[in-house]
């Protein structure tokens, strides 16, 4: 860096040129990016398509079925597992609550089944009945 000198005048100017020193900063910073690992863990977020249905807790009894492919209902409509868990809480909310019924499917996967269960119990449900049961009384062999 040089300091300049004006004719006429014997004394030095007092201004630094910061430009060489802007220019190193950025190149430094461009480096830095650079020297970065790149984003190895990713998650992707299924997005919602398509309007929102207004799917609301019953006030005195609500289903949730768990069908042979495991699809999962809630009164005969189609959720997934992170709309299930809204519609559990907002029931367990209600005063006096709800009563959920769960009716998995014989042919339902028993990990689907019971991810369904875990919600229900995460929701803090107290009135949870099994129905359908009685069909399985009897086992073929």
């Amino acid at each position: 860096m040089g300091i300049a000198q004006v004719r006429g005048s014997s004394e030095p100017l007092g201004e630094l040129n910061t430009t060489p020193l802007i220019d190193i900063l950025l190149v430094l910073l461009i480096m830095l990016i650079f020297a970065l690992p790149p984003r190895t863990n990713t998650l992707s977020v299924p997005l919602p398509n398509g309007t929102p249905t207004a799917l609301r807790p019953d006030k005195v009894r609500n289903v949730v079925t768990v069908t042979a492919s495991d699809a999962i209902l809630w009164n005969g409509q189609p959720v997934g597992e992170a709309q299930l868990n809204t519609l559990l809480r907002e029931a367990v909310a209600l005063r006096p609550e709800p009563v959920i019924e769960l009716a998995p499917d014989g042919r339902a996967s028993y990990d689907r089944s019971a991810r369904v269960l875990r919600l229900v119990k995460l929701s803090g449900a107290t009135r949870l009945g099994f129905v359908g049961n009685e069909q399985y009384r009897r086992f073929a062999h």
